[in-house]
């Protein structure tokens, strides 16, 4: 695979990434706003503990001092494809710009591990649904 395809590769990674991280901030909003709003998705247990979990790996990795493995696949991508910087495409740039900060880890894991409290507090005041067994 040459160079291009790496990068291309790496972008789509990137924006796995960028999708993982809005399922776990707009889901947090969808369902309170799907509780006020009576949706009736947002109390699916399936959902809810997909959402919780993605979280609870973020708040692991930080608190662990670990690197997401997205972001080394990432990484060794872009490496293979000729170490280009992070403004190398459009995608990128942008993406990038938006996710990573220029603050202390620590920051980011106090940050986390809040989030993950609030997404703890709206399963109890938000329940979901008892998961159903099936017949």
């Amino acid at each position: 695979m040459g160079a291009t395809g790496y990068r291309l590769l790496a972008d789509g990674v990137l924006i796995l990434h960028f999708s993982f991280v809005l399922f776990v901030i707009v889901g947090f909003f969808v369902i309170w706003i799907g509780y006020f709003r009576r949706w009736n998705f947002v109390r699916n247990p399936w959902f809810r503990l997909a959402h919780l979990l993605a979280m609870a790996v973020v708040v692991a990795e930080s608190v662990c001092g670990m690197v997401c493995p997205l972001t080394t696949w990432e990484q060794d991508l872009r490496a293979r494809a000729g170490r280009e910087t992070y403004a190398g495409s459009f995608i990128q740039h942008w993406v990038h710009r938006v996710m990573f900060f220029e603050i202390p880890e620590w920051v980011f894991t106090m940050i986390y591990v809040g989030f993950f409290v609030l997404i703890l507090l709206t399963l109890v005041a938000v329940r979901p649904r008892a998961f159903r067994r099936s017949q």
